[in-house]
């Protein structure tokens, strides 16, 4: 039986749900990368991205290239570079209308500060 689309974009997107894998994908929108520039720009344990950068060649988004004994890892495609490229715009809409939002919260809060006296809180004040 073969998969529906939306269950393999969710896999897909899974497969991507990872800050490492993301990272990963980012430093290689430059060109093939090896190894160890990787580990250097990544600062985590070579057995952490290896299994990471496993994941991202099994799903075949990327490659692995051997010349000797250097390993170096390239995008399988541009596609992946204008994912990342859109995910980067719709987040930056996302804050945009976070931050609108948050700006209009502290107006709100700042004018609820100044408790606004009404003219019975005043006659029970003189009162006293």
């Amino acid at each position: 039986m073969q998969v529906p689309l939306y269950q393999a974009k969710a896999e897909f997107f899974r497969m991507l749900g990872h800050p490492v894998r993301i990272r990963v994908l980012e430093l290689l929108q430059g060109g093939p990368r090896p190894v160890r520039e990787l580990l250097k720009d990544i600062e985590i344990e070579p057995s952490s991205l290896s299994q990471q950068l496993a994941v991202l060649r099994r799903s075949g988004i990327v490659i692995s290239i051997r010349d000797g004994s250097t390993v170096s890892y390239a995008l399988a495609g541009g596609d992946v570079a204008d994912l990342l490229k859109a995910a980067r715009r719709i987040l930056t809409e996302l804050l945009a209308g976070q931050s609108e939002l948050l700006a209009e919260l502290r107006h709100a809060e700042a004018s609820q500060d100044v408790p606004a006296v009404s003219s019975d809180a005043q006659a029970v004040t003189s009162d006293a």
